[in-house]
């Protein structure tokens, strides 16, 4: 399952979701809109939930963001959350409540000249695929095992 948040202020180049710039696209987020994902996440072939964008740890919408994975996680603690973002982990979320409740994140802006079809997961090289939960613990940034 999938939620592309909008608004994002990077403006990537050859972002693969120009459209999800705008922070006045789509329709309202209410808690109405969270009860309706958990719903549909009941199903076992829903394996967890993508968080993408946009931008889902801008100012603007992280709250969003927590609101939701709260309470995906609470609902469902054995399925993934999985979410994307162009702020770095150490440098500007590591302090963000949010992160409890994600499982891999996906960091760092995309960067069009390291752009890499082979890569699982990520459209550039520099960004980094993060087991958040053993991060937090260690205190380090831990990759996912691929």
């Amino acid at each position: 399952m999938t939620l592309f948040v909008s608004g994002c202020t990077h403006h990537c180049k050859n972002c693969f979701n120009p459209e999800t710039w705008d922070f006045k696209l789509g329709e309202e987020f209410t808690d109405d809109t969270i009860a309706r994902i958990i719903d549909l996440a009941r199903e076992d072939y829903v394996r967890g939930l993508s968080i993408l964008g946009g931008e889902p740890f801008h100012p603007k919408t992280i709250d969003a963001t927590l609101k939701l994975s709260k309470a995906f996680k609470e609902k469902y603690p054995n399925k993934d959350i999985w979410a994307w973002s162009g702020f770095l982990f150490d440098r500007d979320l590591k302090d963000k409540e949010v992160l409890k409740y994600i499982d891999v994140l996906v960091d760092g802006q995309y960067k069009d000249e390291l752009h890499d079809f082979r890569l699982k997961w990520r459209g550039s090289a520099n960004q980094r695929v993060i087991d958040v939960q053993k991060s937090i613990k260690k205190g380090k940034i831990i990759l996912k095992e691929k």
